[in-house]
């Protein structure tokens, strides 16, 4: 059921990916903004991302039991971008923090999802990846608060670089699915 669902909405996933993909070639191409560019940048994305995870989650009311999930992991995103871009002075610690929660919460949120359509879909390993590298840039994060502001905005372009890569490959192949 939820995999219809996701395949019946599949350009969010790719849009969520491409959303991603632009965030990582800011962070690769200009990694010496200054601070307050980049967490302008970060308070964006995340923004973007919660918004169209919530209304991917909220599309899922009525329909799945677990929609609140994905609502959820929407909605951290949301007030984490707000509370980013509402205070761009924030510390780097207190972004790194930030960021790495975000990771955590919302990479076990896409395993946990990949768990749950692994009967209904071949080749799940894209979303599990995705949230397997956000829960690991999240512990990294976590581990090495006081990382450079450079290598920040490296991390971080490679985690979006890849996440992006594969929430566009899982869109596409819903999008298959759909046609199929």
């Amino acid at each position: 059921m939820i995999l219809q669902i996701l395949a019946k909405h599949w350009w969010l996933q790719v849009l969520r990916g491409v959303v991603a993909l632009a965030f990582a070639a800011v962070a690769f191409l200009m990694p010496a903004f200054t601070f307050t560019v980049l967490v302008m940048t970060i308070g964006v994305f995340l923004l973007a991302d919660g918004l169209l995870a919530t209304w991917a989650g909220l599309h899922l009311r009525g329909e799945d039991d677990d929609w609140w999930v994905a609502t959820l992991e929407g909605l951290l995103g949301v007030g984490l971008g707000i509370a980013i871009l509402a205070k761009p002075e924030i510390s780097a610690s207190l972004l790194v923090t930030f960021i790495a929660l975000w990771c955590l919460v919302t990479g076990a949120f896409e395993i946990i999802l990949a768990f749950r359509i692994r009967h209904e879909i071949e080749n799940e390993w894209q979303l599990m990846l995705a949230g397997g590298l956000s829960v690991m840039l999240g512990v990294l994060m976590m581990v090495q608060p006081r990382i450079g502001f450079i290598s920040i905005a490296w991390l971080i372009g490679f985690y979006a670089l890849f996440f992006g890569l594969l929430m566009v490959g899982l869109g596409l192949k819903l999008r298959r699915r759909l046609k199929a």
